[in-house]
């Protein structure tokens, strides 16, 4: 497997982004460190676990949560369609979080998003908490399918599985791992995880926890940095 060091921006504020290419199943893929895939000869953004509405759903149980969190996710959506060029967006589950999130300010929003990239095809596959929450509206012309959905070599799924052909791409466990200093520092942050023939992405969602995935034989972890990914050292088996 070889890799590399990719480097984009956004030309607007100056900014620059290490993104990490890599080989999956059997195609170069960049590991982005705004916590998505982009596949270059699909033209393909994969996105997992965006939850959007999380924050308006915990509001809604009274918790003083901030807001905004729509706004600044569907804005990062943006700026990678704009930056790849993307011609396809596959969200990997998890959509929206919750049907108290269907307030009409969020699908109001949702609603502009998508006027924005109308040409954008978006195809949905169903996670856990798409099943509580409901489809998105059919006016946003977003195909739903369910678990395994294959587009080129890939297994597109939301929960972790093997796959007899292709290669799984999945959310759902919002990967994190440790960075550990000198003392006792440590530093917590998103990661892209990868075993054997499945990857898992990070969840893309501002308002999202993450699972610790420790160390271990045969699994490669790529930490997520403000503006870089880059591979951590892996275990002998």
């Amino acid at each position: 497997m070889t890799t590399h060091f990719v480097q984009g921006g956004d030309p607007q504020h100056n900014a620059v982004s290490t993104a990490f290419e890599t080989d999956w199943g059997g195609e170069r893929v960049h590991l982005l460190p705004e916590r998505a895939l982009w596949w270059p000869r699909g033209g393909v953004l994969f996105v997992a676990d965006l939850h959007l509405g999380k924050a308006a759903s915990f509001r809604a149980l009274g918790q003083p949560v901030p807001g905004g969190t729509t706004a600044i996710n569907l804005a990062r959506l943006s700026e990678l369609v704009a930056r790849h060029g993307a011609t396809q967006m596959v969200f990997l589950g998890d959509f929206l979080h919750a049907a108290a999130a269907r307030t009409p300010s969020l699908l109001a929003a949702l609603a502009e998003w998508r006027e924005r990239h109308a040409q954008l095809t978006c195809t949905l596959v169903r996670g856990n908490h798409d099943s509580h929450a409901g489809d998105p509206p059919s006016d946003l012309n977003v195909a739903i399918v369910d678990e395994p959905w294959l587009l080129g070599p890939f297994a597109c799924c939301h929960h972790p599985q093997t796959h007899a052909t292709h290669f799984v791409l999945a959310g759902h466990l919002h990967p994190a791992c440790s960075l550990h200093g000198r003392g006792r520092d440590s530093l917590r942050m998103p990661c892209f995880l990868q075993e054997g023939g499945q990857a898992v992405l990070p969840a893309f969602g501002e308002f999202t926890g993450g699972l610790h995935v420790p160390a271990a034989p045969g699994r490669r972890r790529y930490a997520v940095g403000a503006d870089a990914v880059w591979a951590l050292p892996s275990v002998a088996g």
